[in-house]
């Protein structure tokens, strides 16, 4: 770990700080909510050692990196453009291109915007969404999941926040990292997370130096610039009107767990498995459904991750 290099680029009006490591063609990995770089810490090591410059950044509003103050500043448009500018300060033409949940979800909006700066995609976990003009993400969620799924619960600007504090920033990570159920999460707003149960015991690929990482990150930084990716999700629906029913023009491998709670969200399988994804992705090369793994594959199954990563990349 002490060989990765971690350095502040200007991008797009705030300052990134990435992690990287290695030489070689260029993989810039995308984590998730609630994650850092360091999630993706295991695969930086191992790409590395195969040949190829790996980056990892923390995502506007998380970490080491700026927290612009308006949650609307948080849309797909804006974290895409720091990327852009980040490859361009780097001087990088094109990247293969790694990500996860809210990751995951920004790595498909790059690939819809910027085709051009992306050689492959391997995307794990959040399935490519294609945009429904009739309904508003937060209202079809409210429609199937209520009010206390979780998406629905982070809108309100503060009050989950709120619960966080009391329950503490450990718990919180921990609550979400740990959780192994395939049902939707629900908040209720009685108990919130700070009256959930704790896990008895750490999965054994997370240990309590892992969380302590990121406690004393979102303890500098708080939970809100993560959350406002959420609180965009309407907003971006506005946005990108204009792509409605465009497709991902580039090379995708797509990973998930068996057991990830975003593979059992209504209709997310059907999707995947009878031909509308390959619909929206044309260039859909592989899926692969991983048994036994939960939502954060990437460092539940790393060693596997790492090697199917290497072995979609080494074809271009």
């Amino acid at each position: 770990m002490e060989n990765i290099q971690h350095t502040i680029v200007p991008t797009n009006g705030i300052n990134m700080h990435i992690a990287s490591i290695g030489t070689g063609p260029v993989i810039l990995f995308l984590h998730g909510f609630p994650e850092l770089w360091y999630c993706w810490r295991h695969q930086l090591l191992s790409l590395s050692s195969l040949g190829y410059r790996c980056i990892a950044p923390d995502l506007r509003g998380y970490g080491d990196t700026d927290a612009p103050p308006s949650p609307t500043q948080y849309t797909a448009l804006h974290v895409v453009g720091d990327l852009v500018g980040l490859l361009d300060h780097l001087g990088v033409d094109q990247v293969f291109l790694v990500g996860h949940d809210w990751g995951a979800a920004i790595a498909w909006h790059f690939c819809l915007f910027r085709p051009d700066r992306i050689k492959a995609l391997v995307n794990t976990s959040v399935v490519f969404s294609p945009r429904n003009p009739q309904i508003k993400p937060i209202e079809s969620f409210r429609k199937s999941l209520g009010d206390d799924f979780y998406i629905c619960r982070f809108q309100e600007a503060g009050e989950i926040e709120d619960d966080f504090a009391q329950a503490g920033t450990a718990k919180v990570i921990t609550r979400f990292l740990a959780s192994r159920s395939s049902k939707p999460p629900c908040i209720p707003k009685e108990t919130g997370v700070r009256g959930s149960p704790d896990p008895r015991s750490l999965p054994s690929w997370l240990s309590e130096e892992d969380i302590n990482y990121y406690v004393s990150k979102f303890n500098q930084k708080g939970f809100t610039g993560g959350l406002n990716y959420y609180r965009c999700l309407d907003l971006n629906w506005e946005l990108t009107a204009p792509w409605t029913g465009s497709q991902i023009k580039v090379p995708v491998k797509f990973i998930v767990g068996d057991l990830d709670v975003t593979y059992h969200f209504p209709g997310v399988k059907e999707f995947i498995h009878n031909g509308g994804l390959k619909k929206y992705v044309p260039f859909l090369q592989e899926v692969v459904v991983m048994e036994g793994v939960a939502h954060f594959l990437n460092q539940e199954k790393p060693e596997e991750i790492s090697a199917h990563i290497y072995d979609f990349f080494k074809k271009f």
